[in-house]
């Protein structure tokens, strides 16, 4: 006799990156999304690029009044100015409130005040570096840190290549590196992969494509200056391809020198060891290892999806508990 798998908490959320939402859907909770007609941004639906599992749900936006949630995650400025007054009741808006902060501050890099300041609801950041820049002035904050699955196609690296995986990379200029990838470009074989590059790069590859794409590149290079820690580089790591990158934001805690990959601001540099790496493949081999280790200590999958769990939780018992302290739902979620 089989038995039913029991309905998990009821998350209501936008669709707003999608890689994102898949590696959370991998969490034992329910995950619901808005979609419209035009498809407009955060509506777009389940789509058909990730292989989302049962546990998300589609739901009309001019039905969205008319669910029961336990808990609201916001992941956007728009979600919460502007999207949440659309689609949620007046009595869904005062359900248990995260807003999932992806970026680093646009602005100053440490004065930036970040729009949610209302001490009912979490914030939480995917790094340590975000939290610590980022002025969340009274918002209780935590810091969930990236979790993506073993993509289970090894890595090669018979290419002798060079990787960089961005969106949009002309259009977003010096934040994401594009004067870096051409100045890198002149000296060493590079692709660039993603939307919006133009005759710059190889067009998009699919996110479920992409591991078995990638598995062929010697090293993976991630030009960025300041953004949160990239997907794609966690995802690099943990499929054992060796990754080269700036020195910057929270990329360091993560890259030992030497060990299991490159890091540094002296572009020259970094330069030299992507050659290095072009000229011994055993030692690209050696370094993608030592990558993919960390990986799977610091990215897996489980910690992510159970950090997720608990702090839905957390959220709700607060929710529940309206007399506690900020500090007092500060030193929950920190547990």
């Amino acid at each position: 006799m089989q038995t039913q798998r029991k309905p998990g908490l009821k998350i209501f959320t936008w669709h707003i990156h999608g890689s994102y939402l898949y590696y959370l859907s991998q969490g034992d909770y329910e995950l619901y999304i808005p979609v419209n007609e035009s498809r407009t941004e955060g509506y777009y639906g389940r789509g058909a690029t990730f292989p989302f599992g049962n546990n998300v749900h589609e739901v009309p936006a001019a039905e969205v009044k008319n669910m029961q949630f336990d808990c609201i995650l916001f992941q956007s400025e728009r979600n919460y100015q502007h999207d949440q007054y659309e689609v949620l009741s007046e009595a869904q808006r005062q359900l248990p409130r995260i807003y999932l902060e992806h970026n680093t501050p646009a602005g100053s890099a440490c004065n930036t005040r970040h729009v949610v300041n209302d001490p009912t609801i979490l914030l939480v950041h995917v790094t340590y570096y975000n939290q610590l820049m980022w002025n969340s002035g009274h918002t209780p904050t935590t810091v969930i840190e990236h979790g993506v699955t073993d993509a289970a196609v090894p890595y090669n690296g018979d290419l002798a290549r060079g990787l960089v995986v961005v969106n949009h990379l002309p259009d977003r200029g010096r934040t994401l590196g594009w004067d870096i990838y051409q100045q890198v470009s002149k000296y060493l074989p590079l692709d660039l992969v993603g939307m919006g590059n133009g005759d710059h790069g190889l067009g998009e590859v699919l996110h479920p494509q992409l591991p078995e794409f990638r598995s062929r590149y010697r090293f993976y290079f991630h030009p960025v200056r300041h953004t949160s820690l990239g997907l794609a580089v966690c995802e690099a790591m943990m499929q054992g391809v060796p990754v080269v990158g700036l020195a910057t934001t929270e990329l360091p805690t993560v890259i030992v020198n030497g060990e299991n990959g490159y890091v540094h601001t002296d572009i020259n540099y970094l330069i030299q060891k992507m050659q290095g790496l072009l000229d011994n493949h055993g030692l690209a081999n050696c370094i993608g290892r030592a990558g993919q280790e960390t990986a799977q200590r610091r990215f897996n999958i489980h910690r992510f999806t159970t950090d997720w769990l608990h702090t839905f939780h957390k959220a709700i018992a607060q929710q529940q508990q309206p007399s506690r302290t900020v500090a007092a739902l500060q030193a929950a979620v920190s547990e």
